[in-house]
């Protein structure tokens, strides 16, 4: 299942790619907004990145104006991989060499038929390992270093 949230800046995007996951059979759980209203982005990027870390969820999508915040926020939970994606080539490659367990995209730099695209090669995309592991690895060391 994947973890869906956004704030207001990426709320229409998020319903669009909520539309691209319901004609795939996708299943998904939108931790919201549910509107243009404007909200805090640390909030929802926390809700999805806490069911993507305790495993409620198998990946996330996260969608703020740029992307940016929310990846930065999600990154604070340990065990997410947050990759702010612009391109087809760079979600895709997040997820084979990153080994990305969440997509964070930009709604107002972003539109729907790109994102479709993007978040379409992200799912179907696999970890490739081998010497990607070894620096995922290495990012999980860093995560203990800084735990409390």
């Amino acid at each position: 299942m994947i973890a869906l949230g956004a704030d207001h800046g990426g709320y229409e995007l998020k319903e669009a790619i909520k539309k691209y996951l319901d004609e795939r059979g996708i299943a998904y759980k939108d931790f919201g907004t549910f509107s243009t209203e404007s909200v805090d982005y640390p909030d929802y990027a926390l809700k999805v990145a806490e069911a993507v870390a305790s495993h409620e969820c198998s990946e996330g999508i996260l969608v703020c104006g740029t992307g940016i915040g929310m990846s930065i926020a999600a990154n604070k939970v340990p065990g997410i991989r947050a990759a702010h994606a612009e391109d087809v080539f760079s979600a895709k490659a997040a997820k084979e060499h990153n080994n990305a367990n969440i997509l964070c995209l930009g709604g107002r730099i972003t539109g729907p038929g790109l994102a479709v695209m993007m978040v379409e090669e992200w799912l179907n995309a696999t970890f490739q390992g081998g010497r990607h592991q070894k620096r995922i690895d290495k990012i999980a060391e860093i995560e203990k270093k800084y735990s409390k």
